[in-house]
């Protein structure tokens, strides 16, 4: 039986990554000025940036229950396997959603396969597993193969990142306020990684330079064979930064390849721009 892969818009691949037959792209909303957007498809992420930059706060909702009803009846309509790897549970409420409605359709069509894993990944981290997945399946992976490499690959995904301003992240309630508060202070920089799923500030540094070669020994210090790996970049619309992260990876570490993409907007609407994000496995 054939498997049909499913990836939301928070894994931070770009749209054309998703079109292609082996994989169904569901987009998260942004709220902005009164106007409801799906990501990638009526917006792009440089659009919400430059609505930041000049002063607007984006708001952002799930993957809508009509999206994953029409998407999971067809699944089981055509009686093909499927599996959903979903945006971290701890920072939307897309995966519970699709729970719902997964057993809802079983309702009607009681031998629907669906499988939905809970990445516990955000942005660039989660797209590494999502690449991961479609590897599998189109190295000729079994339903299992492709679940175990799913599963593992999101148990040892490292999520190293950067913002300019977390009052982002504590106004959308994925960091603490007293974080956001100490993070302002005299060019002070927080640096983040994601626990079981949040988002939590584990140190902080004054000036950019210190905080990139902080990413670097914290790589060093974490990372399995990293000249072996596929390390990602993402970025809050500076491209130049990610670049020079870039340069500083190679020279280091001669990974076998450094990916770089802009944040998307679901995600950068809650880190905002000059954000800086690195992935790699542990």
């Amino acid at each position: 039986m054939t498997v049909k892969l499913f990836a939301d818009s928070a894994s931070d691949l770009p749209k054309e990554f998703f079109d292609q037959d082996n994989i169904e792209f569901f987009p998260l909303k942004v709220h902005i000025e009164g106007q409801d957007y799906e990501d990638l498809i009526s917006i792009e992420p440089k659009a919400v940036f430059d609505k930041i930059r000049e002063g607007h706060m984006p708001k952002t909702s799930q993957v809508s229950p009509e999206t994953f009803l029409k998407k999971f009846t067809e699944l089981a309509e055509k009686d093909e396997k499927g599996i959903y790897v979903a945006f971290s549970s701890q920072l939307s409420g897309t995966y519970q959603t699709a729970v719902m409605i997964r057993d809802q359709v079983k309702e009607d069509y009681p031998g629907l396969d669906l499988t939905i894993i809970d990445s516990k990944c955000a942005s660039l981290g989660y797209g590494l597993v999502v690449q991961h997945a479609l590897k599998t399946l189109l190295d000729g992976g079994s339903h299992e193969e492709i679940i175990d490499a799913i599963t593992y690959h999101a148990e040892h995904v490292e999520h190293l990142f950067t913002v300019e301003d977390l009052d982002y992240l504590a106004k959308g309630g994925r960091v603490s306020k007293a974080s956001a508060f100490l993070g302002g202070l005299l060019n002070i920089k927080p640096l983040l990684h994601v626990e079981d799923g949040k988002l939590v500030p584990i140190e902080k540094h004054r000036g950019k330079k210190k905080l990139l070669k902080r990413i670097l020994e914290l790589m060093e210090e974490r990372g399995s064979n990293l000249s072996q790996q596929t390390i990602a970049i993402s970025h809050g619309d500076d491209e130049e930064l990610a670049l020079e992260m870039k340069k500083m990876i190679e020279e280091k570490f001669s990974p076998k390849d450094v990916y770089i993409n802009i944040i998307g907007c679901a995600v950068g609407s809650h880190t905002g721009t000059g954000t800086l994000a690195v992935f790699f496995l542990r």
